[in-house]
């Protein structure tokens, strides 16, 4: 592996596989007004990405969310426009969490209809890999003949600018070589403040609960898709008490703490009822016994008093700033 800057404490372009990532295509000449009235952003108009190149800026990358009729995600995932190369049709690749992309994609073909759209789980068939480093150097990252990919909002950390994106390809017998670290890009994602919905959070919270409006991830002003009126409705009426945080814990060695999402907060104050969950959790790559994560919490629990990871005697978690200014509401 080459080092790109020896005085640069940011990785080379570095990829490493990601086992708990999907694919969904949507295809076919209805693709992108299909795709309209499910989502929550507004896909129509993103610019087609042509192989060689990473798609990359709003203009072509978006970030979307799926939603049950109660206005609940059940789904979040990068989408990115690109064309099947016999037909040059309309192929959106939505990049989204493994574990629940096979019961997405089924539930997004109950409402093709007489639509002229194909929508394909393609986890099986295709590896997602995770793509970090310099800015400078994966803004000219080329791709495979075979490869789609894109470009994620990068990641400040301290002074320095981490790039990432999001590759997939055909899987082959071929052994993919991976250059990087999982931790590192496990890191950059949590300390994005962008979250992912998984299995263990489907249906538990409206958009807004996660920041979702304050990432770009909504588009108010576009038309109906599921629960589009509980969405706004939150928006303009301020209905929203919870919110999407960073926090750590300095975990101790050899502890047993489960970290994954889903897993309960507890407020000091009133241990018989949750006050948020894990969104996402990452160790630091900077500090073996640093846990980063993503939280969603009730914003009266962050005026006073420790919030315990997991139960009461949980480790109690110390919370960072956002990246990011949240929309206010």
């Amino acid at each position: 592996m080459k080092n790109i800057s020896q005085n640069s404490t940011i990785p080379p372009i570095c990829t490493c596989q990601l086992e708990s990532w999907g694919l969904i295509f949507v295809e076919g000449p209805d693709a992108a007004s299909f795709l309209q009235n499910q989502l929550t952003n507004s896909i129509l108009g993103l610019d087609r990405t042509l192989t060689p190149h990473l798609a990359k800026t709003n203009s072509a990358v978006r970030l979307v969310g799926y939603c049950n009729p109660k206005g609940r995600l059940i789904a979040s995932a990068w989408t990115a426009l690109y064309s099947v190369n016999e037909t040059n049709d309309d192929r959106f690749a939505l990049f989204i969490s493994k574990d629940i992309a096979a019961s997405i994609a089924k539930r997004l073909s109950m409402y093709v209809l007489r639509s002229k759209v194909k929508v394909i789980d393609a986890s099986a068939d295709w590896s997602v890999s995770g793509l970090y480093g310099t800015n400078a150097d994966i803004e000219k990252y080329e791709l495979g003949s075979d490869e789609i990919g894109l470009l994620l909002p990068s990641v400040l950390l301290g002074q320095e600018a981490h790039a990432r994106g999001l590759i997939a390809a055909p899987k082959s017998n071929e052994p993919q070589k991976d250059t990087g670290e999982l931790k590192m890009w496990n890191y950059l994602e949590v300390m994005s403040a962008i979250p992912r919905i998984v299995l263990a959070t489907q249906e538990q919270f409206v958009p807004q609960m996660i920041n979702f409006e304050s990432v770009a991830g909504i588009d108010f002003k576009k038309g109906c898709y599921p629960g589009q009126e509980i969405v706004a409705r939150s928006q303009y009426r301020g209905a929203i008490k919870r919110r999407l945080q960073l926090a750590h814990f300095i975990d101790q060695p050899k502890a047993s703490v489960n970290i994954a999402p889903g897993v309960e907060l507890l407020h000091a104050s009133d241990a018989s009822q949750p006050a948020g969950m894990v969104v996402l959790s990452a160790q630091s790559p900077l500090d073996a016994n640093r846990i980063d994560l993503q939280i969603e919490c009730k914003l009266e629990a962050l005026e006073d008093g420790e919030i315990h990871l997991g139960d009461i005697n949980g480790p109690v978690l110390k919370i960072d700033p956002l990246p990011y200014p949240l929309i206010e509401i």
